[in-house]
């Protein structure tokens, strides 16, 4: 299922990804894009450079909304073990991050991310385990 533009807009109005500068851009057909532009606070502990947690943060949304525009309209996904790889410090944003489902069972999906910045270079990649789970987000049937 594709999430629309109006709940696109409604998903990335909310106090994380404001917090964070986080700006999910598409999600369909178990792939997902979105872009971090980062408060400075968390910038830490090195001004300029995004700390790891918020690079988690990031890749385990955008996974997760790749894992969910494949399911139905009452199923939803949780994260059960997330597996990241630190290439590069994640400097000069915005950042951009891509995720795709890698294999889908009834109970749960896989998955992989990237996030590069401008230029293109790799700066952290990551592999995720969801399970699927009975619930919905009001926002999304708009």
């Amino acid at each position: 299922m594709e999430i629309s533009g109006a709940a696109l807009q409604e998903l990335n109005n909310n106090p994380l990804y404001n917090t964070v500068g986080l700006h999910v851009e598409e999600a369909f057909d178990g792939k997902a894009k979105s872009c971090l532009t980062p408060n400075p606070n968390v910038c830490w502990p090195f001004p300029g450079q995004v700390h790891g947690g918020i690079l988690a943060t990031v890749m385990d949304t955008t996974m997760a909304w790749a894992v969910f525009s494949k399911l139905e309209q009452d199923l939803n996904c949780t994260t059960i073990n997330l597996d990241i790889q630190y290439i590069h410090p994640a400097k000069q944003p915005p950042l951009y991050c891509s995720a795709v489902t890698t294999q889908y069972t009834r109970r749960l999906c896989f998955a992989r991310s990237e996030i590069r910045n401008a230029d293109g270079q790799i700066l952290a990649a990551a592999q995720g385990t969801f399970r699927i789970i009975r619930a919905t987000l009001d926002f999304v049937s708009q």
